[in-house]
């Protein structure tokens, strides 16, 4: 394999004209710098920005603006043939009438590789991607991962800078999801190419990311690793966007640089300080399910959903008028609170975030 290559975009817009002559900017001059061997995965809603800024990488959109780098070279305006890049689609897009070593063996052929050397490249991929016994079959006699497989393995075939994958599990079920998302991040990390993954499914990017990049309206709102978007998330947006977030109200009592008290409906929880903050100033405190202390005596709250799940129980509580989540791990041997009871809590200090 070549040496993975970073990937750099720098002010890139597209912008769509409607049939009604309206201009819809889909991606609003974002800046994205993805280092060599890299695993990011940009997410977000429906109409974010993700797929066509995916897309602009590829080379099968073309940027109203801005610049693609990949390597040291500007492919903005290059085809996607001229491009390092090799992508995994959605649907697999294998040739039916082909088997898999004829289908993984196809771009090489276009390159009009010789015979020897597509042989020895294909031969390769098939064994680290565990499919040796599947040469000779066609895409009807395989199941839909092992299909998803062999598109891994037609796009590694051809040793490219920057793998791009378009939500390449979205057609799998859930438990065959979990299990190709571990096999594509083995896989990632042991070939050690540069990876850009799209999806929708916060899961899969907290398991596969070494960086989130979180989109919305054409824009980047935050981008780290998976634990910095989970426990530091930098507005309401992505705190309830990645994973579930109670967010309440507060207030500063003392700030002394590294560390805050806040105030919450009269108890007083210290926090880590990420920015300055006055004294009085009422701001918004993030706390996830599995922050939130159940027994601890600081709030008496009314039960208002108590569902077991096996490795937890999930509790919906009304807190001062606002309905906050718990989630409670390994519950066995632990009271269970039932709908209507009243219930002490508490918060994990550690677990506090401040907007």
């Amino acid at each position: 394999m070549k040496s993975p290559k970073k990937v750099y975009l720098e002010d890139l817009n597209k912008t769509f004209i409607t049939a009604g002559k309206d201009k819809v900017v889909a991606v609003n001059d974002i800046n994205l710098k993805i280092e060599p061997g890299e695993f990011a995965t940009m997410l977000g809603p429906s109409g974010c920005g993700k797929t066509t800024t995916l897309r602009m990488i590829a080379g099968f959109e073309m940027p109203t603006k801005g610049n693609v780098f990949i390597g040291e070279e500007n492919v903005a305006n290059k085809t996607p043939d001229k491009r390092d890049t090799a992508m995994v689609f959605q649907n697999y897009a294998l040739f039916p009438h082909m088997n898999v070593f004829d289908n993984i063996a196809y771009g090489l052929k276009i390159l009009k590789r010789p015979k020897t050397e597509i042989k020895e490249r294909v031969e390769r991929i098939l064994k680290m991607m565990k499919m040796e016994d599947f040469s000779e079959r066609v895409p009807a006699q395989m199941s839909g991962g092992q299909q998803q497989r062999v598109s891994l393995a037609r796009a590694l075939v051809m040793e490219p800078g920057v793998l791009l994958f378009d939500e390449p599990l979205s057609n799998l079920d859930a438990k065959l999801r979990i299990h190709m998302r571990d096999e594509i991040r083995k896989i990632q990390q042991n070939v050690g190419i540069t990876s850009i993954y799209v999806t929708h499914d916060q899961e899969e990017a907290m398991a596969m990311s070494d960086k989130v990049i979180i989109m919305n309206n054409g824009v980047i709102e935050q981008q780290g690793t998976p634990q910095e978007i989970y426990q530091r998330p930098i507005n309401e947006f992505v705190a309830n966007f990645i994973g579930r977030a109670n967010i309440l109200d507060g207030q500063i009592e003392s700030f002394d640089g590294s560390d805050v008290i806040v105030n919450i409906y009269d108890v007083k929880y210290r926090a880590k300080a990420n920015r300055r903050f006055e004294t009085g100033q009422k701001v918004h405190v993030v706390i996830r399910p599995e922050g939130v202390i159940v027994g601890k005596q600081d709030f008496t709250v009314k039960v208002e959903k108590s569902v077991f799940m096996g490795q937890n129980h999930e509790y919906g509580v009304d807190f001062f008028g606002t309905n906050i989540e718990i989630s409670e791990n390994n519950p066995t041997g632990k009271t269970i609170y039932r709908i209507g009871e009243q219930m002490g809590i508490g918060f994990e200090e550690r677990a506090l975030h401040i907007l």
